[in-house]
C-alpha cells in the first residue's frame, strides 16, 4: 500500500505537471488533526482548474496519472442520484493497493466555510488564507425547540415500526427503524456526548465515535438496538431504542435545562405494547 507521503507526493506531482491545475486543496479527515489516523482514510482532494471540461468523465486522463482504479464512481455522470449541477466534476476512486482518492475538479473560487483544509499547492500565490474553525465538527448545542422536535419525530416514527412488524412488512419496518427512528436516536446520543463534554468534541459522522465517548453501559444498550430480521428480535430492539432514547433525552434535558415530553414516550410505549400483544 502506498504511504500517505507517497500519495500526497503523487497528487502534487500530477498538479505541478498540468498547467491547467492552479491549486490543490486537501480537506476531510486527513486535514483534521482531531480525526484518528488509519489506512482507511480517504484523500479528499480538490484541483482548482481553469476549465473543468477537459477533465469531465475523462478516465483516460485519470488512469494515465493515477493508475486504473479497481472501482470508481462519478457522481455527475449518475442518473440514479441526480448531481448538484454546480459545474464541478468528481471522481471517487478506489485503487488496487487500498488507497482511495475523492478527487474534485472545480473552476469556482474557493469558499472558506471553516472546514479544516490544507493547501498543498498554489501556483499563483493567490489562494486566500484558510481560516480553520477549530470547532467545525463539534456537536452543536440544540435549542429547546430542536430538542423537542427530535423527541417528537422519534416517538412518532416508532408507530410505523410497530405497524410494519404487525403487518409482516419486513423491509418497511426495517427502513422505519434503521432510518427515521435511528436517525433521531443517533442525534440524541450526539447531544448526550456534547452535553457531557461541554460541546467541545465530535461524535463523528453517524456517531462513529460513540464507543469512545459514551459510557460503556449506554454504548452496550445502543448495540442492542440493532436487530436481525426475526420479528421478536425487532420488537426487543425497538423497545430498547425507546427506553434508551428516553434515558438519554432526560439526561440531556437535565444538563441543558430543557423539558422532556414524558407523555409522548408513555403514549408510544402504550401503543407498541398493544400492537405487540395483538390487542389491536
Amino acid at each position: 500500500m502506498r504511504t500517505t507521503e507517497e500519495m500526497v507526493e503523487l497528487i502534487i506531482k500530477v498538479a505541478k505537471e498540468d498547467p491547467d491545475i492552479r491549486a490543490v486543496l486537501m480537506s476531510g479527515s486527513r486535514a483534521n488533526k482531531d480525526c484518528p489516523v488509519d489506512q482507511y482514510q480517504d484523500f479528499d482532494i480538490v484541483y482548482f482548474v481553469k476549465d473543468v471540461q477537459p477533465y469531465w468523465d475523462n478516465m483516460a486522463w485519470i488512469e494515465d496519472k493515477f493508475d486504473k482504479p479497481i472501482l470508481v464512481q462519478k457522481p455527475e455522470s449518475i442518473e440514479l442520484i441526480p448531481p448538484d449541477d454546480d459545474g464541478n466534476y468528481m471522481y471517487l476512486m478506489l485503487f488496487a493497493d487500498g488507497n482511495r482518492i475523492d478527487l474534485q475538479f472545480t473552476s469556482s473560487p474557493y469558499v472558506d466555510d471553516g472546514e479544516p483544509a490544507v493547501l498543498l499547492l498554489d501556483k499563483d500565490g493567490m489562494f486566500p488564507d484558510i481560516q480553520v474553525q477549530e470547532d467545525f465538527w463539534y456537536v452543536r448545542k440544540p435549542s429547546q425547540k430542536y430538542f423537542a422536535d427530535c423527541c417528537n419525530e422519534f416517538h412518532w416514527c416508532l408507530n410505523n415500526v410497530a405497524k410494519g412488524i404487525a403487518r409482516d412488512e419486513l423491509s418497511y419496518a426495517m427502513k422505519q427503524m434503521n432510518e427515521y427512528v435511528r436517525d433521531m436516536l443517533v442525534l440524541m446520543l450526539q447531544w448526550y456526548v456534547g452535553a457531557h463534554y461541554d460541546f467541545k468534541v465530535s461524535a463523528g459522522k453517524e456517531g462513529k465515535y460513540f464507543k469512545k465517548y459514551l459510557p460503556f453501559e449506554i454504548y452496550e444498550r445502543f448495540r442492542k438496538t440493532y436487530s436481525d430480521a426475526d420479528y421478536e428480535h425487532m420488537w426487543a430492539a425497538a423497545f430498547e431504542m425507546l427506553y434508551l432514547f428516553g434515558d438519554v433525552a432526560r439526561s440531556v434535558a437535565e444538563k441543558l435545562g430543557f423539558a422532556y415530553a414524558e407523555e409522548e414516550e408513555q403514549g408510544i410505549e402504550q401503543y407498541m405494547e398493544m400492537v405487540r400483544s395483538g390487542e389491536i
